[in-house]
């Protein structure tokens, strides 16, 4: 069988490793960090389904075709509501302990679902909840597990991925030779100061598949969560909460979403989020409140324990009073691109989870079709996998220490001369500003010249490959920001000439942000 090479430790990869290794492949996990970190861990919402008698596989589709915004491929959007279920299933036999009443699995309503089809564990410690279990579960395997090992570069030989240089614990750049490559390195979220995201999500695999020459599309469209906690380190108030009653209000105590979509805060996250940047911004920039009072200290603790304790600790007592929020970058609907079984323009390479463009986002990510996503085509890329496998052989394994400066994208590489090294926080700061919530020419046209006269640094450990990877990525998106003239779900160009004045803020406004 084949031997594969899965980079990621969400549940994305673990998915690939499980399910890799019960189809008698030698596979080999490496992860940026401790295998338990990353995007999976944090996810407090839950995954969504059609499981229920009052539900269907059809409603799913029309709910995420719908949130996409006219850009979502039916074709994928298919694949996840029909294989969903069964992948749910999986879950469950893994070992994930989802929510349960007296009538049987709980399940929950979030913004722009037609029913409640959102199942948690945990009340609020889904992502967590998956993650242990699917750890357990490859941890059973005989799965070779290289942890505080990250992606440097993906290595091509005659047109054909081979395998990828990897930046060890000990600091040496190292080959890892495989048949196959399965990229599940999560998103990018550390593109802009404000996220919802580890430190961990800086864009590597999209980064070291474009510099291979796989293709990458719908980079523009980032996801900003609406409802960030406004406190240090900016933490993720899950959109459940709103599923379950709470509400938007500005500083005067004034309930707006509904003057901005007749669902209220329950619209798509897209508009929420504009919703409540745009109020922020006419309120002087003081934040948005998130009151959930309605539901009760008792209720609030029940339902979602992990989020009592994170906005207890931050100072405020949402049971008595509103909390402030903000949006932050949550999740990147674009990345590699792939077909409906994972595979990249590149032979020898797939890519599942957030680093990958299945199409089944489109423009605006459903919420909870994330962790769904990421199962149904990991498990499906396993499958194409054991298809190739059974009319390819492989070669013997090769470890070997190569030089990384041999592989970075220099200046001159890419046809510009640089001098000035990138600054992280100047690129966040200049990415939050000019590619955030709302995009303009003059914004993007500033972005770019910018981004431009900074130097890719070489990739001699993890702080300067990401920087590397961020940079890139930074890049990418910006071009790909400007190529998209009109607005569209999370894409919104405030020079659209479609998009009404009385619609915009104020020069002012925009200056405050």
């Amino acid at each position: 069988m084949a031997r594969v090479l899965v980079i990621g430790g969400g549940i994305a990869g673990l998915w690939a490793a499980v399910k890799a290794t019960d189809a008698g492949h030698s596979v080999e996990l490496v992860t940026k960090a401790e295998l338990a970190e990353g995007n999976t861990r944090y996810a407090q919402g839950g995954i969504a389904a059609a499981l229920f008698p009052d539900d269907s596989a059809e409603r799913h589709f029309a709910d995420t075709i719908e949130a996409g915004a006219g850009l979502a491929d039916p074709a994928a959007v298919r694949v996840l509501v029909d294989e969903g279920p069964d992948r749910v299933r999986d879950l469950i036999r893994f070992g994930v302990a989802f929510d349960r009443g007296e009538s049987g699995l709980e399940r929950g309503l979030e913004a722009a679902h037609s029913r409640a089809r959102i199942l948690h564990a945990g009340g609020d410690a889904t992502g967590a909840a998956i993650e242990h279990a699917l750890v357990a579960t490859v941890r059973r395997r005989a799965v070779a597990i290289d942890e505080q090992a990250m992606l440097v570069d993906l290595l091509v030989e005659a047109g054909r991925v081979v395998g990828a240089l990897v930046l060890a614990a000990s600091g040496a750049v190292v080959e890892r030779r495989a048949d196959a490559v399965v990229l599940a390195t999560g998103g990018s979220g550390c593109l802009f100061r404000h996220t919802t995201n580890p430190a961990v999500a800086t864009g590597d695999g999209v980064a070291a598949a474009w510099r291979a020459g796989a293709r990458v599309a719908d980079l523009e469209f980032t996801q900003f969560h609406p409802t960030a906690l406004a406190a240090p380190g900016t933490p993720l108030i899950s959109e459940a909460v709103r599923g379950e009653g709470a509400v938007l209000r500005d500083a005067g105590g004034r309930r707006f979403m509904l003057d901005v979509d007749h669902r209220g805060e329950l619209a798509p996250r897209d508009v929420v989020a504009r919703g409540v940047w745009r109020r922020s911004l006419e309120q002087g920039g003081a934040p948005v409140l998130l009151d959930a009072t309605s539901l009760g200290g008792a209720e609030l603790a029940r339902r979602f324990p992990g989020l009592d304790a994170v906005v207890r600790a931050a100072g405020f007592d949402w049971a008595r009073e509103p909390v402030p929020v903000t949006p932050a970058a949550h999740y990147a609907m674009g990345g590699v691109a792939t077909d409906l079984d994972g595979r990249a323009s590149l032979p020898g390479l797939f890519a599942v989870g957030e680093v990958a463009r299945t199409g089944v986002h489109g423009a605006n990510r459903l919420a909870s079709n994330s962790l769904l996503e990421a199962a149904v085509f990991a498990d499906r890329a396993v499958r194409a996998i054991t298809a190739s496998a059974a009319h390819n052989s492989g070669s013997e394994s090769r470890r070997a220490v190569r030089d990384a400066s041999a592989h970075g994208m220099s200046g001159e590489a890419s046809g510009v001369v640089h001098a000035t090294p990138v600054d992280r926080g100047e690129l966040q700061q200049l990415m939050w500003r000019h590619v955030g919530l709302e995009r303009d020419e003059e914004g993007l046209a500033a972005a770019s010249a910018r981004l431009d006269a900074w130097t890719p640094p070489e990739p001699h450990d993890r702080r300067s490959a990401e920087d590397r990877n961020l940079l890139d990525l930074a890049r990418l998106t910006v071009a790909a920001a400007r190529a998209r003239q009109t607005s569209c779900g999370a894409h919104f160009r405030t020079d659209d000439p479609s998009i009404a004045v009385s619609q915009l803020p104020t020069a002012l406004d925009r200056e405050a942000a």
